[in-house]
């Protein structure tokens, strides 16, 4: 009976080790992508042209340079100039400011800035992901400012909202 006191605590350790190499935890980001690489390894993206009746020149420019810039950084998908295994064209169709709310003197206390963007998708590797569809993202901002003092920020923050939009409605398959 000394052999099991003697042996007892090393057995218990070695059953604690065996008990936490067993458990360990794995921590990590979910893929950001569902694309199958084996298939699908180059992707196109046209130039989106500005066709809203309000035109401010630098969206279409930003708005096409954060569109490409997120497949590049977030796939390992080739950027080409056409014919791509993922093929993504538009056109940006609204850019708008409506009042949105009237405070008590029956005068406009918020402006709802809207950007909408029609996009057309041709997966070439499975046509039944092909689609065409409108995303559109807004932003408010106080009457009492001028548009042109908060529309480069506000435009920054619509073009992030609908670049990843589009990439979740095309690549993340959610």
């Amino acid at each position: 009976m000394d052999w099991i006191k003697k042996i007892a605590p090393f057995a218990a350790l070695a059953v604690l080790v065996c008990v936490v190499y067993s458990c360990r935890i794995s921590m990590g980001l979910a893929p950001i992508s569902s694309i199958d690489y084996s298939k699908v390894k180059t992707i196109s993206i046209a130039d989106f042209q500005n066709r809203a009746e309000y035109v401010y020149a630098p969206l279409a420019t930003e708005f096409n340079q954060k569109l490409k810039d997120m497949f590049i950084q977030q796939t390992r998908l080739r950027l080409v100039n056409s014919g791509g295994d993922l093929e993504i064209d538009g056109e940006i169709t609204g850019y708008n400011q409506y009042n949105e709310s009237v405070d008590a003197s029956g005068y406009s206390s918020k402006v709802k800035l809207t950007l909408t963007v029609n996009v057309r998708y041709v997966n070439n590797t499975n046509h039944e992901e092909d689609f065409e569809q409108q995303f559109s993202a807004f932003q408010t901002y106080d009457s009492s400012q001028l548009l042109t003092a908060v529309q480069d920020n506000l435009i920054t923050l619509m073009v992030k909202d609908i670049t990843e939009q589009i990439f979740n409605a095309t690549v993340a398959n959610w």
